[in-house]
Parts: C-alpha cells; structure tokens; sequence
C-alpha cells in the first residue's frame, strides 16, 4: 500500500491539511524564489523572506543581509526588497528619501524598469518551470505508450480467462486490423458490447488467435478527486458489474445509465479483487454530482458525473522517451491545464458554468488530501496543477499582484514616469480589496458547494 495512503487513512483531515500545505510551501517557496534570485542577479537587495505571514516561528539572517523566516499562516509568502513599504511591494517614500544614489539601484523602486520587470515576473514564472518540471518527470518515470498495440500488463476480471500475453502484439479485432495504437482505440470503442472478441496477435514470432475480453472492459482506470465514487471508496482496479440493475458489459455502457437518472441514486455491483487474490462482490449506491467538463473544442458541458474513468482489458506497453520529447510533452501537458483553468475560470465569470468550480483554501486542502490517497503521482500532478494555477492568477492585471505591478511597468515604458505615488495607494487598496473578496468567495463556495 501507497505510503501516504496509510497515512491518510491513519490522520483523515489533519493529514489532508499536512499534504495541502506542503503542496502550497513548495509552491510558494518557488514562487517567492524566482522573486528573489531574479531580484539579487539584478542588482535588487531583498531585505526579507518569508514562507508565511503573521507571527514568525524561525529566522535567520544571511551574509547578504536578506533575512530568511517561516511565520504562522502558511498560505502564502513574500520578499521584501529595500525601500518596499509593505509585502506587496509598496514604495517607502520617506526611506527612499534617505537613500544615497547608489543605494536606490539596489531598491525595488529605484532600480531600471528591466530590473525590476524581470523580478516580478520571475515568480509565475518560475511556478511555470515547476509545473513542466514536474510532468517532465513524471513521463520520463512512467513512460510513454508505443506506438503500436503491445501488451504490456493484462488486467484481472471477473470469471475471464486471460489468453492475451504480455508482449503480443494486436494485428486484429474481430477482423478489423489495428496497425497502430490509435487505430486500436478506435476499432474498440466502435466494437458493439459483447463478453469476449477475438483477437488476432502476434507472439514469439508467429500470429495466433485467441478469444478475450472486450478491449474496453467496465474496468475502473482511475477515480476521480472529490467524486461521488471516491466517496463511497470505490478503487482502481474495480469492476461495475450491474448499474441500476442492468447488467454491464463495457465501460460505455455505465454513462448513459447516470445521466438517465439524472441525479438520482445509482445502485452498483462491483467486482473486487485485492493483491492477494481473493475476490469479492457487493453492491453500493452513489449519488452523481453534477459537474462541468472541458470539451475537446473548447467550452464546457454539464453532465452528472460518478467519477470513474474506463480502462483497457490490458495496459499498452510503455518505453522511456527522450529528454526532449519528454520536456516536449511535459510542455503540451502544461498548456492543456494552463488553457482548461482559464477557460472554466473565464466560464465560471460569465455563468456558463456553476461558481463551485472555484475552491478556497478548504477544498484546496481536501483535493491535496485525496490526490495523495490515489499515490505520488497522483499528488504531484496536482501539485503542478496548482503551480500552474498560483502562476496565471499572479499575473492577472490587479494591482498587489504580479500581473498588476507589471500593468504599472507597461504604464512607466509607455510615459515614462512611474504612476502617481497617490493613485498607486488607492490602487492597491482596490486590488487588495478584490483580492480578498475573491478570497472570500471561494471560502464561501468551500463550505456551501458539493
């Protein structure tokens, strides 16, 4: 068992939190060090650094001057550079006043536009890099699936007798050819449901045919984070052998099931099998929320949702890519999050989609907690969702956040003066106000959404 599922059934909620915040220090801790060492390789002097705000718990002091602190509320953190007023990088116009020409090049304020741009973007920035960095290892640990039809693991299902080997190649469906793995999706999910097809392989050098399972099973692949079936405690690896009383032979058979309910209870009967080899059958019953999905045209639809996804009767063979197909991909993986977050958030404004899919620091802390019950992999996808997601909402045009003070850098290019020191106190107040509302908010949709 995955170690930090042992934890999380041993801690519940407080573990939860303990992965939640963990997640949000390294992000934070990235974010505010791209900050920092831009700042530094600029000419700018950071005089603090804290992980957190409010009390501070630890500190020290480095030989540069800048000191380096962990405080109370962890969500969140700062620099401080010389001449900043405040955590958001306010101007101190009485200690810049104090300040020899020289020593207002090392401030926030007094240092080139270039400088201090490039220190206020390095945050998202670097949140940017962690994210591809993160599903940059994570292809090049798990791997990429081969190009043709190769069976590498044969899942275990009920009452079926595995005749497909690892290492068989898919020549043929039920007649249709599959000379590739995309062609054998699509031949399976265009296969009509029945228990078993025949299979045409290639093994150990000769062909053969063999009768198996359908190639898309009611195989549970994964489960979904704060889904109704993770809920109710169904796994990976399961299998819905009866949905509402109808018998199930594939996965695409379970949808249609839900949505006719429409939210109604849905009784299953599932078919387990654990490490060990015993087997046992038992029914359930999940309440489907409603949820909204990405469409692959862009946009969103509204569907009532478990929160399974299907897997294949065996797992396609996987070979290690290379360095730069691997950050190729990392980097498709990336733009795909980043482009889904803005859409459902862009959605969510115009009301093409319910509020709820904006959580606070609670529902946060409950998706963490649950990615780590799933595995490592698991909760460092989602921590470099979350990266992803930290970087673009810094960057957007409020004022006290990145994307603001870099609105004022555009404003400084184009008249070539700073804006009014007057204006940029109100301004702030305004962002700071948005900020926290928004804050507000999601805490709200944390207590009230399901």
């Amino acid at each position: 068992m995955d170690i930090l599922t042992t934890l999380l059934g041993a801690g519940g909620f407080l573990w939860s939190l303990a992965f939640f915040i963990l997640a949000i220090g390294i992000i934070v801790f990235v974010h505010e060090y791209g900050h920092y060492i831009v700042g530094r390789w600029t000419g700018i002097h950071a005089e603090v650094f804290s992980l957190g705000f409010g009390p501070v718990l630890v500190n020290r002091t480095d030989r540069r001057g800048t000191r380096w602190q962990i405080a109370a509320i962890p969500l969140g953190g700062f620099v401080k550079f010389l001449s900043d007023s405040d955590a958001a990088s306010g101007k101190d116009a009485s200690a810049m006043a104090g300040l020899s020409a020289n020593k207002k090049r090392h401030t926030m304020h007094g240092a080139p536009l270039w400088a201090r741009s490039a220190t206020v973007a390095a945050g998202p920035i670097f949140n940017f890099i962690l994210a591809i960095a993160v599903y940059w290892g994570l292809i090049l640990w798990t791997g990429v699936a081969t190009d043709r039809p190769v069976v590498g693991a044969v899942a275990s299902l009920p009452g079926a007798v595995q005749t497909l080997e690892p290492g068989d190649q898919v020549l043929s469906i039920n007649g249709m050819a599959t000379p590739d793995l995309e062609t054998y999706l699509d031949v399976a999910r265009d296969l009509p449901a029945a228990p078993s097809v025949e299979y045409r392989v290639l093994r150990n050098g000769g062909e053969t045919v063999v009768s198996a399972a359908h190639p898309m099973p009611p195989l549970v692949a994964s489960v979904q984070l704060k889904s109704a079936a993770l809920a109710a405690g169904l796994e990976e690896g399961d299998v819905i052998l009866a949905a509402n009383g109808q018998p199930v032979t594939v996965f695409a058979e379970l949808p249609p099931i839900v949505e006719g309910l429409a939210g109604v209870p849905v009784p299953l009967t599932i078919w387990r099998a654990d490490d060990s080899g015993s087997v046992k059958v038992f029914d359930i019953t999940i309440t489907p929320n409603r949820r909204d999905l990405p469409k692959a045209e862009g946009g969103f639809e509204t569907r009532w949702l478990i929160g399974l996804t299907g897997g294949l009767v065996f797992e396609p063979e996987v070979r290690r890519p290379g360095l730069f197909e691997a950050l190729g991909l990392a980097g498709q993986n990336a733009w795909f999050a980043g482009v889904t977050s803005l859409s459902g958030l862009w959605n969510v404004v115009t009301g093409t989609i319910s509020s709820c899919n904006i959580s606070g620091p609670i529902g946060m802390a409950q998706v963490m907690g649950q990615a780590a019950t799933q595995g490592l992999d698991y909760y460092i996808t989602m921590l470099a969702v979350m990266s992803l997601g930290i970087g673009l909402i810094n960057l957007f045009p409020i004022p006290v956040l990145d994307g603001g003070h870099l609105v004022f850098h555009a404003y400084e290019a184009v008249f070539r003066r700073p804006p009014p020191d007057g204006a940029m106190k109100v301004l702030m107040t305004i962002g700071l106000a948005i900020v926290l509302g928004f804050m507000a908010y999601a805490l709200t949709n944390d207590v009230t959404c399901p």
